[in-house]
């Protein structure tokens, strides 16, 4: 970023840490508890120029680097994580349209979404496929000048208040790799997908998760990603490191949430005659939370960095998004201990933080996974 740039972020990370504290944290609980989309803070964030935060200014939106995103991510994330799922889905879509898209479908798409007039989401998941997604039974037949989709869709976030999907299908169901027989197509609501939900969660509550049920849906030919058939999963592939920026920097504000809590809590609660900061078996805790904190930060603004930059960065955001969201849950559980039972109560934020952290382990690939990706890029890099 520029010297002007970095003046104008400063100026709105004050504007949106006040909105955090004054708009979105005293109403988290009553919000999270009620499983509400928060639709006031959804349009603030719309005022706030959210919804076209990486999107390119040629195309209405702020253009901020990932290494900003990555910041405004954690700074909502240790308010309430949820408001950032609203935000991912989309801008993964838009990041999508931008790299891949052809000049006519980011004229139709970004300009919209960047106005949050299309909100957008990413649809992979299927109630058979995760993580195999290669496996993926949801096909887009060719008729002359359109595909008609049939398949379903789960688990996607954006899918019932947005408008809008980068859906993965199948264009040929008998090619060999059956990755070079995917594609991804630019779908809108009005094209005629149902959605039924929202899901039930565990946490991660007021943002909209459903499943999406394609019934010979007919898409113009022209909503092909990139205008080339085949190119779906690498397309795919492109849009997960964002994603796993965004889901290593919400690790990092729910891991800096639990910490602070802790830390607080410690000073506060007495026994013994003393803080319970000043007993050894509390102050061991903290300092692994604070490192861990640390650590994380540091992993997810290199991924940042590195995506930044160009690079191919999968391992870099694999080793953030495994780290942070393997911190979110560590010290959400270590938070819960401190505070005894004051944190098992939903009086307290820090029962939030221990059901919301689970989810960063499973999203965008889950942890076990990540390992694996790690392990085949530094193999492959000592081979180079």
């Amino acid at each position: 970023m520029t010297a002007v740039a970095d003046v104008e972020w400063a100026t709105e990370r004050d504007a949106l840490a006040r909105w955090l504290a004054r708009d979105v944290e005293p109403h988290v609980r009553e919000l999270e508890h009620a499983d509400r989309y928060p639709v006031e803070m959804v349009e603030q964030m719309r005022a706030f120029g959210l919804f076209g935060a990486t999107i390119p200014q040629e195309f209405g939106g702020l253009g901020y680097p990932a290494s900003v995103y990555a910041e405004i991510v954690e700074m909502i994330s240790e308010v309430w994580m949820s408001l950032t799922g609203v935000l991912n889905s989309h801008l993964m879509m838009a990041h999508l349209t931008a790299r891949f898209g052809t000049p006519e479908q980011q004229k139709a798409f970004l300009p919209a979404m960047a106005a949050g007039d299309l909100r957008g989401g990413l649809a992979l998941t299927e109630p058979d496929c995760g993580t195999d997604l290669q496996a993926i039974r949801t096909v887009a037949r060719r008729e002359g000048d359109v595909y008609r989709v049939t398949g379903t869709k789960t688990w996607i976030t954006n899918g019932g208040r947005g408008n809008c999907l980068a859906v993965l299908v199948k264009t040929d169901t008998n090619a060999s790799p059956r990755h070079a027989g995917m594609s991804m197509l630019l779908m809108r609501k009005d094209d005629g997908y149902a959605t039924s939900g929202p899901l039930g969660k565990l946490g991660y509550k007021g943002v909209d998760t459903v499943e999406v049920v394609f019934d010979d849906v007919v898409v113009p030919v022209d909503r092909l990603l990139g205008g080339t058939e085949g190119l779906g999963f690498q397309q795919a592939q492109g849009g997960l490191e964002l994603g796993r920026i965004n889901v290593a920097a919400r690790g990092v504000g729910v891991a800096n949430a639990a910490f602070r809590a802790a830390l607080t809590y410690s000073t506060q609660r007495h026994t013994m005659g003393k803080p319970i900061g000043e007993h050894q078996a509390i102050q061991l805790k903290l300092a692994d939370m604070a490192c861990r904190v640390a650590s994380s930060r540091a992993l997810t603004r290199d991924a940042a960095a590195a995506f930044d930059a160009g690079r191919r960065c999968d391992l870099e955001a694999g080793m953030a998004k495994l780290v942070a969201t393997e911190a979110a849950l560590e010290n959400a559980t270590e938070a819960l201990r401190v505070h005894g039972a004051y944190g098992y109560s939903t009086e307290n934020h820090v029962e939030r933080y221990y059901r919301d952290a689970p989810l960063l382990c499973i999203g965008e690939g889950t942890n076990e996974i990540q390992r694996i990706v790690i392990a085949r890029q530094l193999l492959a890099r000592e081979r180079q």
